[in-house]
């Protein structure tokens, strides 16, 4: 079972950045996409960001593209989501999440967003709270 870790959330101003981290128990050998998700206080959970570990593929949602930017660092088995321009409606418990291709093969496109369903693991969520 992959575990999967979150840090770097925190509490920022509106305007500011954070580097959130996500790293893996182990490396994944397989095809695999890592997916971003948030959830705010009264809200369902979302997601925001993916990357596909074949080609590179990413996503980002119409709330936070020109913003976030996902990216990975295959040595470190880590994934980070840098934040740029934070606005207080960012205010969520971030997760992220790895889908193994289990129900079926992994993607994340521009056309192809991440899906919780899919999702095989999950972190244990890190708070990102901007201040207006």
């Amino acid at each position: 079972e992959v575990q999967l870790v979150e840090s770097g959330g925190g509490l920022v101003q509106a305007g500011g950045s954070l580097r959130l981290s996500c790293a893996a128990s182990e490396f994944i050998y397989d095809d695999y996409a890592i997916g971003w998700f948030r959830q705010a206080p009264g809200k369902e959970r979302e997601g925001v960001s993916c990357i596909s570990s074949t080609g590179g593929g990413t996503f980002y949602s119409d709330s936070v593209k020109g913003r976030f930017t996902i990216s990975s660092d295959s040595a470190k088995n880590t994934w980070y989501l840098q934040m740029n321009s934070l606005k207080p409606e960012d205010t969520a418990v971030y997760y992220c999440a790895v889908d193994l291709g289990i129900i079926r093969p992994p993607v994340c496109s521009d056309y192809a967003p991440p899906y919780q369903s899919e999702y095989d693991y999950w972190g244990q969520g890190t708070q990102v709270t901007v201040s207006v």
